[in-house]
């Protein structure tokens, strides 16, 4: 088992640091979000699941050869019942560790999830009551708001934000744009995968490559958002209305209305400028292929030690 811990170690550390940077400084995520958002989400999950099981095994080592017989002989070992196991100190350690790694994870994902969702009911609630609702289209409200701002509300019944300021300022295909950039948002489920790199971040502050996760991943749901809407106006529209517009976060909830880096709006523009059209077949089968793997090497090696 202690084969399989190093392993699964390692995996971890490659994944911490330059996997993740080696993907932020591509030029192909640019060209394919969606491949590269299934890289990230890919990237995250097998590098949570390398951690924990490598010091999870690491732990369970002195009570068998498998992880059946170690859970079963840390058990008894617990119970008192075997006295015969010698636990080192560096094993309840990693154990401990593993353990309480593991918790903190899914407590700062619930306790994100429940604070975001708190904190939408009552943006909606407010858009409610102080939005006008757009002849024809329930699904959009305008605020009286001087500032162009354009945001989604996701949810049940997902909800588009639009103030007058941006409604004054735009043509009618230009707004045509903006409405439909935002409906990939909430049609494309954004928010639950901004969520979880998140919470990923909050988690762990002390590791880098989770800021930096999750503001890849935040430039990506807006690439994917305009090529959705690519299929609805055309590019040149779609840029005019993205260069008029100040960006605002996807979630529409602290970040509504707030101004964010210019350069994600120039990205969007240079790109829709330069026609992008995705990869080519055989690099998207490479990305789909090694992205898959990684997702199943930790869990495979965690099963075989089964």
């Amino acid at each position: 088992m202690l084969a399989t811990s190093i392993l699964l170690g390692l995996v971890a550390v490659a994944l911490a640091w330059p996997v993740p940077i080696l993907l932020a400084r591509s030029r192909w995520p640019l060209r394919a979000p969606g491949s590269a958002l299934f890289a990230w989400q890919t990237v995250a999950f097998a590098g949570g699941i390398s951690m924990i099981g490598a010091l999870a095994i690491f732990g369970l080592a002195p009570f068998g050869q498998t992880a059946l017989k170690a859970g079963a002989g840390a058990a008894a070992w617990l119970g008192r019942t075997d006295g015969t196991t010698r636990v080192s100190v560096a094993s309840v350690v990693a154990l401990s560790v593993a353990l309480l790694l593991a918790l903190h994870l899914l407590l700062t994902l619930a306790v994100t999830w429940t604070h975001t969702g708190r904190l939408r009911r009552r943006h909606r609630a407010l858009v409610a009551l102080l939005g006008k609702t757009t002849p024809g289209d329930p699904r959009t409200r305008v605020l009286d708001v001087a500032a162009p701002v354009a945001y989604c509300l996701p949810g049940g019944a997902s909800m588009t934000v639009l103030s007058t300021g941006l409604v004054e300022s735009l043509g009618h295909a230009e707004l045509e744009a903006v409405i439909a950039h935002e409906r990939g948002h909430a049609l494309q489920r954004h928010h639950l995968v901004l969520v979880t790199f998140r919470a990923w971040h909050r988690a762990l502050p002390w590791l880098p490559t989770a800021r930096l996760a999750e503001e890849a991943v935040t430039r990506l749901v807006e690439l994917l958002a305009d090529d959705y809407a690519r299929h609805r106006v055309e590019d040149g529209v779609l840029r005019r209305a993205i260069l008029q517009v100040t960006p605002t976060g996807s979630l529409g909830l602290d970040e509504a209305g707030a101004p964010v880096d210019g350069s994600l709006t120039l990205l969007r523009a240079q790109r829709l400028s330069s026609g992008s059209t995705g990869l080519r077949l055989p690099y998207r089968l490479l990305v789909a292929s090694a992205s898959a793997a990684l997702l199943c090497i930790p869990p495979a090696l965690i099963v075989l030690r089964a």
